[in-house]
């Protein structure tokens, strides 16, 4: 988890720069140990070396000073080493080498220029350190005159190497390092373990902080919320951080609260809202919406306004209430949706800076019953008035005198009364088409057999058929399953659509009436070889009063397929048509089969 790694990053921020001050004290602990010891030994090799030289010194000058031969001189040299363990060198004082115990002193260079026979020239004594070429390894150099009544007669000098100086220091190098190690070790150890203890506190903050931002305010640890049992800084920030979030958690669970209502106070409403920011990017819609534009909102959020709708006049809306500051209404028809839109824009000011609410009404229902109403007045007002002029034609004609002709009055009362059934029927077929529509008309559901109810209804107008010379033809096996059915409504719609197939069918035309099943319901058509519907007709055929072409429309009130997609859809089924113009048409309707 990322705060797991926090708390072991900054327990190690803690523990290395003390282990770091650790180790790099110890080390230069060592390193001046080292120095300093290396140089107490050589110090006092040095010191040990330098009362070495000057014994030898007393002792050779005697011999120096009679002119003792060299070889006695170099086997003294040699002796002088066994005892002391030291190397000895006894030189003259123009460098050649009277004695030596180490090498052969005849195969020696002359000594006059060496750096400690120099240094004792000038000041009585002289040292020096470096590789011998003879031996092969680091030696220290002390070498002091050889006096005879204060004049030089040569030079004493004894040599040590430092082979065990080294050893020495390496020695307590390495013992200064193994300590180091472990010092370094156990502070890391009580470094990581003190670091740990002081971020526990922390680490429980932490954890506290990660399951708030995460929303999973269930999940906190014990009590609730991050736990101190100190009083210090870090006990001070825990009591402030429960504080916080208590408050937190409150307000979380508050707006949790408030956005679930928002949520399905949107979810269900049945007008669009769409939020746009300042630079009309979509930030919120509603399902209602997203339907009502075709859009999803994957797609929507984050994208243009213009590129979402893709309407000029919902642009405008959005643009104008932006640039005004005001509250704008328009109305927006989307002809390619069969929309009808009221759009209102709103500011959201300082709730939402620079963003506007558009909420659009759907009022495409409220425009189509309003066309609908319209055309119902107009197409009852049609068709009142026609026979209600022929009445008063009528009227006025019998009362200018063609009731002194019998004849012609006889003739006048029975056109009178054509017109005034024509009106009867028009009024009933209406009454009952609005008893249809709100329910009033009680229906006598049973098991109806599908070929009975298709024989009844052609033979009520077969005589009707023959005499427009039109022949019947039935398809409707007679094994069908009953349907669930009010046999006379149900008669009633097939009745209504075979007279409609009449009417519109000329001479020599054919009829068919058919029934089939189709999973769990039976399919009647009613197929005709007459004029046929127009395509722009054939999805309002079924509204009061619509007649397709007024001209050869004939007789009827226009109110049969009205009345016959009620009472189909009341049966729980379904009604359409299929035509094509000149080619006769086919009417469909659907009826469930009886349980």
């Amino acid at each position: 988890m990322p705060n797991r790694g926090l708390i072991r990053g900054l327990r190690w921020r803690i523990a290395l720069p003390f282990v770091a001050l650790i180790l790099i004290t110890m080390l230069g602990l060592g390193l001046y140990l080292s120095n300093f010891t290396r140089q107490n030994y050589l110090n006092d090799l040095n010191a040990e070396l330098s009362a070495e030289a000057r014994l030898a010194a007393e002792i050779f000058s005697p011999m120096l000073a009679s002119g003792v031969d060299p070889a006695e001189i170099d086997a003294m040299s040699k002796s002088w080493s066994q005892n002391l363990g030291a190397r000895v060198t006894i030189i003259a004082a123009d460098g050649v080498v009277l004695g030596e115990s180490a090498e052969d002193r005849l195969k020696m260079d002359n000594h006059a220029n060496r750096p400690e026979v120099l240094q004792a020239r000038q000041e009585g004594i002289g040292s020096s350190t470096r590789f011998s070429g003879t031996l092969g390894e680091m030696l220290m150099y002390v070498a002091v005159p050889i006096y005879d009544q204060g004049q030089i007669l040569g030079y004493a000098r004894m040599a040590l190497p430092l082979d065990k100086v080294q050893t020495y220091v390496a020695h307590l190098q390495r013992t200064i390092i193994g300590a180091t190690i472990l010092i370094a070790a156990i502070a890391m150890i009580l470094a990581l373990w003190i670091a740990s203890q002081a971020l526990h506190p922390l680490r429980e903050l932490t954890d506290t902080a990660v399951q708030i931002s995460s929303g999973n305010l269930e999940n906190l640890p014990i009590g609730g919320y991050a736990q101190s049992r100190s009083s210090d800084e870090i006990g001070k920030l825990t009591q402030a951080f429960n504080v916080m979030a208590i408050q937190l958690s409150s307000q979380i669970e508050d707006l949790e609260s408030e956005r679930s209502r928002i949520a399905a106070v949107l979810s269900v409403m049945t007008d669009g809202v769409i939020i746009v920011d300042a630079d009309g990017l979509v930030q919120l819609l509603n399902p209602a919406a997203e339907s009502m534009f075709g859009i999803s909102h994957q797609q929507a959020i984050g994208r243009s306004l213009a590129i979402n709708l893709r309407h000029h006049q919902l642009i405008e809306l959005w643009q104008k209430c932006n640039q005004t500051g005001e509250i704008t209404y328009q109305a927006v028809e989307i002809p390619s949706r069969n929309l009808y839109l009221q759009g209102v824009a709103t500011p959201l000011g300082q709730a939402l800076p620079g963003s506007t609410l558009l909420l659009f009404q759907n009022l495409t229902r409220l425009r189509r019953l309003e066309t609908v109403r319209q055309d119902f007045i107009s197409n009852i007002s049609h068709e009142l008035r026609t026979p209600l002029a022929s009445l008063k034609a009528l009227t006025e004609t019998l009362q200018d005198g063609a009731l002194e002709d019998p004849p012609a009055a006889r003739r006048f009362l029975q056109r009178m009364e054509t017109e005034v059934d024509a009106l009867s029927l028009m009024v009933s077929e209406l009454l009952e088409l609005s008893r249809i529509e709100s329910g009033r008309v009680p229906l006598k559901m049973g098991s109806v057999s599908p070929a009975k109810l298709v024989f009844q209804a052609v033979e009520r107008l077969r005589l009707q058929a023959e005499r427009a010379e039109l022949s019947f033809t039935v398809d409707c096996p007679e094994d069908l399953p009953p349907v669930l059915a009010d046999e006379t409504r149900l008669e009633q719609v097939l009745v209504n659509l075979l007279h409609n197939a009449i009417k519109f069918t000329p001479l020599n035309g054919k009829i068919e009436v058919r029934g089939k099943q189709d999973e769990d319901k039976i399919i009647f058509s009613v197929q005709d070889t007459g004029i046929g519907i127009a395509d722009e007709d054939l999805p309002r055929i079924f509204e009061r009063f619509y007649k397709t072409d007024r001209a050869r429309a004939g007789g009827g009130t226009g109110l049969g397929l009205a009345i016959s997609r009620h009472l189909v859809e009341s049966h729980s089924g379904q009604i359409w048509a299929e035509s094509q113009e000149g080619k006769g048409s086919t009417f469909y309707f659907t009826i469930p089969l009886a349980p």
